[in-house]
């Protein structure tokens, strides 16, 4: 060993066993477009011993409260939901066809497994498509294409009424089985990493501010959004009642650094360099030089992208709710978006995890956030 090698000391991750395991348990516990309690209450539970409170809404959105008598209110936002299909019409010989819920990518769908929620509980299915031998058997024709009208769910039943005794109805949801795992240098995939990462960090922010025994001087509401993959609304609806005075986001961004991907529109951002700032008409930009600030003065590595008329993330509900809430979207960068091998970096986690919490730890509400003064 070098004199160099051996003065180094391996830096302590912010992930602690308890935390991976929740990480584990919380993307494989499906979470679909207004089905999301199942995940909301795994969330709560390990929230739990790190705030004051809990504030729920009619639609499923959960808010752990620190310091809830304080006038001066800051969120902290992720959403819960992802995307999923719902069971739309079963055929007499028990196949089962399907319509969206939310923007998932039928591409991504064939030989793909699933589970379908039903009212007896989940029932396994896949999605059949036709061998390849029978696809390109005319040699003039056209090869198939993947289509919402083409696909289909096989869960083993053979007419309609062994399909509806299984508990399988129209309007049950339908998930992907895969769920999280780790490859190497220290990268993650699954599914719903956008955004059920995004509820994981804010979790972890949480847990910090309570482990280090940080007294802030606002009420914190960390928020975990339902519905923002089909418009924001879970974002919406809450911003309206919690009313917050200044709100910070997370949710994921485009790595685009993988092919098919092009940097002129989608700019420069590459899994495990960091967090990514954006600049947006949503995006404050006195808010946004804060969280610049902190990034440069805890040596906390960035990057930066533009986006156009919108975010289309939950920061748009924030920013535009009430009178207007500064608001500023703080990114993990992610692979392969809407598909079942989402992949992300866990330095990047911990990066923007690091970066919430000192950027919450600089905020008051004394922050001079008006563009006028």
């Amino acid at each position: 060993m070098s004199k160099k090698t051996a003065g180094k000391k391996k830096e302590k991750s912010l992930l602690t066993e308890q935390s991976m395991n929740f990480l584990k348990n919380y993307i494989n516990t499906p979470s679909p477009v207004g089905f999301e309690s199942g995940g909301q209450k795994v969330w709560m539970e390990y929230v739990k011993p790190y705030i004051d409170t809990f504030i729920t809404d009619p639609y499923g959105t959960a808010v752990g409260v620190i310091n809830p008598s304080a006038p001066f209110k800051i969120v902290l936002e992720a959403h819960a939901d992802e995307i999923s299909w719902f069971v739309n019409y079963i055929n007499d010989q028990g196949l089962i066809y399907l319509k969206r819920n939310g923007g998932v990518d039928h591409q991504v769908a064939p030989a793909k497994r699933v589970w379908i929620h039903g009212k007896k509980g989940p029932v396994k299915a896949v999605f059949g498509w036709p061998a390849i031998h029978t696809r390109l058997s005319q040699p003039d024709q056209k090869e198939a294409q993947p289509r919402v009208d083409n696909l289909c769910l096989d869960c083993g039943a053979r007419s309609k009424k062994e399909v509806e005794s299984l508990g399988i109805h129209i309007g049950a949801v339908v998930t992907y089985e895969e769920g999280f795992d780790e490859l190497a240098y220290d990268f993650f995939i699954g599914r719903a990493f956008d955004n059920r990462i995004g509820g994981f960090m804010i979790a972890e922010v949480a847990r910090l501010l309570k482990e280090n025994k940080k007294k802030l001087p606002y009420g914190l509401y960390v928020v975990n959004a339902v519905q923002e993959e089909i418009g924001l609304r879970g974002a919406e609806m809450i911003a309206r009642r919690i009313q917050p005075n200044i709100a910070i986001i997370t949710d994921v961004t485009h790595d685009t650094n993988t092919p098919m991907i092009s940097k002129i529109v989608e700019g420069d951002i590459h899994c495990g360099k960091g967090p990514s700032l954006a600049y947006a008409p949503a995006i404050h930009n006195k808010l946004l030089q804060v969280v610049e600030t902190v990034a440069e003065q805890k040596k906390i590595p960035v990057q930066f992208r533009t986006l156009s008329r919108s975010t289309g993330t939950d920061t748009d509900s924030f920013a535009y709710a009430n009178d207007g809430c500064p608001s500023v979207l703080i990114s993990i960068p992610l692979r392969y978006m809407h598909t079942t091998v989402e992949m992300l970096h866990k330095k990047d986690v911990e990066d923007t995890i690091r970066l919430m919490y000192e950027t919450l730890l600089t905020l008051t509400p004394q922050t001079n956030l008006s563009y006028f003064k």
